[in-house]
């Protein structure tokens, strides 16, 4: 038998010492149900991406509907280099004090085979590539109509670097201060929903408001394409399945009753928002069950590993309520968040991981197998609703503060503007950031346009020339 590899992905506890004694096949120490589990909710949670970008791009202006689309994927290619170069390691190292992790697992040393929560590594960094992929995804929406794609690219590797990472190793590192309090957040509350949806918030307070923007009506235009909306709104749901069971780290009845509850919670989310909307306009509003089934989406991410069916139901009515009026508060604030995604993803979170803090039930986080400490209200913990306060607070504070001075920082440097002139936003950010539309129909009319400018010169130029022509002596 050939000898053991110094280091084949398997040192420093990676197979429980196991190497030491002669064994080659690091399969044995990982149940491939599992395994297969979380390489398909990783597929799924990259399904997200587009869906993001379909939904932004319905609701959204046409001549700028294909820039939003584009940014959805680029942040996929961004944060993917950037959580292979630093981003798992400073999120997920095994060393680092209580805020900020190390450079131990730099361009991922020492990331293959050891065990994350029952499967290897390598997978457990796959899997949480995809949450923060998805996050500068769902605030970049925050540039419609106004916002250059060069500096959001820019934004999008320091954002993930200075502001994700370091939340989400505070909830989910075990050397973090909110995984220590503890604060609760099953699948993405605090990191991934409520640091967007603030980012989004910055983000257009520091862009400033579009052109004819009025602040008791925003601007008179309506969703472009609710045929959009429709199509982003099934790849985000189906993908739910993945970003919340796939929480669990394994194939389990934890996993199960997470995806359960997270079709119930967007199902009563719809149905809320969009019985509001019935209420003032006594029309069925396609956009706004949309727009409900995400806040209930939202807000039962961070309670899908520890609440009850019922808890469900009322963080889906809630979150349908809360984000439903939550898109009154742009203007009140002045900011000009065209696509309500600090409404539905900033408050959605907080609302999540408030009534996680009543409703968490150590019997439904024991569906994982391994017996836990009481959770909520409902175990008579009452000081956990205080933790959860907590943690949703120092997401939202540490995100504004630092995306603004990101973004303040970046406008000061040369080339990295983060509006679009004047000119450029009246001609839509697709002509003049990408050259390329969503629709034939766009071009269209700028053929036209330009065809019907060349009849109306002609005549003139050929009205000039006549004049103009020296006259033949004779």
């Amino acid at each position: 038998m050939s000898s053991i590899p110094e280091y084949n992905g398997t040192t420093d506890r990676a197979d429980n010492g196991w190497a030491t004694t002669g064994v080659h096949n690091l399969n044995i120490f990982y149940d491939t149900g599992n395994m297969a589990w979380i390489t398909v909710s990783s597929a799924l949670v990259l399904l997200m991406i587009p869906g993001v970008g379909f939904f932004y791009s319905g609701l959204a202006r046409r001549k700028s509907a294909l820039e939003l689309l584009l940014l959805s994927m680029l942040s996929v290619g961004v944060v993917s280099f950037q959580w292979f170069f630093w981003g798992y390691s400073l999120t997920f190292s095994r060393t680092g004090n209580s805020f900020f992790g190390a450079l131990d697992q730099f361009g991922l040393m020492k990331t293959m085979g050891q065990d994350v929560g029952g499967i290897p590594d390598i997978l457990f960094a796959l899997y949480q590539g995809m949450f923060a992929s998805i996050t500068p995804a769902l605030a970049i929406g925050a540039v419609a109509d106004r916002g250059r794609i060069l500096p959001a690219l820019v934004f999008i590797f320091i954002w993930t670097t200075v502001v994700y990472d370091p939340i989400a190793y505070w909830t989910w590192n075990a050397n973090g201060w909110l995984y220590n309090l503890p604060s609760y957040d099953f699948a993405g509350g605090g990191p991934v929903h409520i640091a967007s949806g603030t980012c989004a918030l910055a983000y257009s307070l520091m862009l400033g408001q579009r052109t004819g923007y009025n602040k008791n009506h925003g601007l008179p235009y309506r969703p472009h394409n609710v045929t959009n909306v429709v199509l982003g709104t099934v790849f985000l749901w189906v993908g739910w399945f993945g970003f919340n069971g796939g929480s669990a780290l394994g194939m389990n009845l934890q996993a199960i009753f997470a995806c359960y509850i997270t079709n119930l919670s967007a199902a009563l989310g719809g149905l809320t928002w969009v019985l509001l909307d019935y209420r003032l306009e006594k029309k069925w509003s396609t956009i706004g069950f949309c727009s409900g089934a995400i806040s209930g989406l939202v807000g039962i991410t961070p309670a899908a590993g520890f609440v009850p069916a019922y808890g469900a139901v009322v963080i889906g009515i809630v979150s349908g309520i809360c984000c439903n009026f939550a898109t009154k508060l742009k203007f009140l604030i002045g900011v000009d968040d065209a696509l309500d995604i600090f409404a539905v993803h900033g408050i959605g979170g907080m609302v999540g991981n408030i009534l996680t803090g009543i409703f968490g039930a150590s019997w439904i986080a024991g569906l994982s197998g391994v017996e836990r400490e009481p959770i909520g209200w409902v175990d008579g913990n009452f000081i956990q609703l205080g933790y959860q306060i907590a943690g949703s607070l120092a997401c939202f504070s540490w995100t504004f503060v630092l995306t603004c001075i990101i973004l303040f920082l970046m406008n000061l440097v040369p080339g990295l503007s983060l509006r679009a002139t004047p000119a450029e936003e009246e001609m839509g950010m697709d002509d003049c950031q990408l050259g390329e539309f969503a629709y034939d129909y766009v071009e269209l009319t700028r053929h036209v346009a330009d065809s019907a400018s060349l009849a109306d010169a002609a005549p003139v130029a050929s009205s000039q020339t006549s004049t103009d022509r020296p006259k033949e002596t004779v």
